[in-house]
């Protein structure tokens, strides 16, 4: 059986996902007051097609809702992980779109 594991490393500044203790893949963030930066999404290209990188989202974003700090999806993976899963208690503030026309109050 495999033992898949998430933590959140701060001095890398990154939520990495270790199978069998062998790193698999990792989730950058950058902090800001309030808020943290989702950047880039990666799993080792061995360890593909396994699910890993639903799973590291999924516990990456739930890690951060809990910590109050509103979530910016700037990673593509990211974004589109939360455009089909729900992540309790969290606040996601959508980065805007260069080019995109303001949106009235």
């Amino acid at each position: 059986m495999t033992d898949i594991t998430v933590t959140r490393n701060d001095d890398a500044s990154r939520y990495e996902i270790h199978s069998d203790e062998t790193l698999a893949g990792f989730a950058e963030f950058e902090l800001r007051p309030g808020a943290i930066r989702f950047i880039h999404t990666e799993i080792d290209p061995a360890f593909q097609g396994q699910g890993l990188a639903g799973i590291l989202a999924e516990r990456a974003l739930t890690d951060a809702a809990a910590s109050r700090d509103a979530i910016m999806p700037l990673c593509p993976y990211i974004a589109k992980y939360l455009t089909t899963h729900e992540i309790p208690g969290a606040e996601i503030r959508w980065p805007k779109r260069p080019g995109a026309a303001p949106t009235e109050a």
